[in-house]
């Protein structure tokens, strides 16, 4: 990731970030209603909001984010919620903190802003478990071929690939009016 883009994602959150909304999505309440509490990773947790609705199930959870500022935030708002989590910086592309294995991993917005999907995708199969789920919300582009953030439909046909099946997806559109999904893979055994 370029140090501009790095920069200006630790600045977002020195005021509100636009994409912190500090709810969980019903999506991942859903997610927890229906699958037993293990081991979770938030990957791009942002401010950790995530992390404590998981703890809260029962979940053991770990979480990270490439922006410190974010992390710093992460790790106070835990420890005033009063849970355990593993919090801090990383690169989502090289994972070099993360051991796992992970029955869940949670993805809310990573995916979509990451160039190098291909890289992203191999550290994802090693650290989920045989079994293990993906659940990623993203933005789709609005051409494919420009650069910047957002879901091209030849990324997403990548995926299988790497040995993930899709269970579910649910399309809308985010607060922007983009189009976009819940995806809901599980790793082959």
């Amino acid at each position: 990731m370029n140090l501009l883009r790095r920069l200006k994602f630790n600045l977002s959150y020195f005021k509100k970030a636009p994409w912190d909304s500090g709810m969980s999505p019903p999506e991942l309440y859903d997610f927890i209603s229906s699958h037993p509490a293990a081991r979770a990773i938030d990957i791009g947790c942002g401010t950790g909001t995530n992390l404590i609705t998981l703890a809260n199930a029962g979940w053991q959870v770990t979480g990270f984010d490439f922006a410190f500022r974010a992390v710093q935030i992460a790790k106070r708002k835990i420890r005033q919620a009063g849970i355990q989590a593993d919090v801090f910086t990383d690169d989502a592309t090289r994972m070099k903190k993360v051991s796992g294995p992970f029955e869940l991993a949670l993805d809310i917005g990573c995916f979509h802003g990451i160039q190098n999907k291909a890289d992203y995708l191999t550290q994802l199969t090693r650290i989920l478990v045989p079994g293990g789920f993906w659940l990623m919300y993203g933005f789709f582009k609005p051409d494919p071929l420009l650069p910047g953030p957002g879901l091209a439909h030849s990324e997403i046909d990548m995926i299988p690939t790497r040995g993930l099946t899709l269970i579910s997806r649910k399309d809308g559109f985010d607060k922007q009016d983009r189009p976009s999904a819940w995806f809901l893979y599980q790793k082959n055994s």
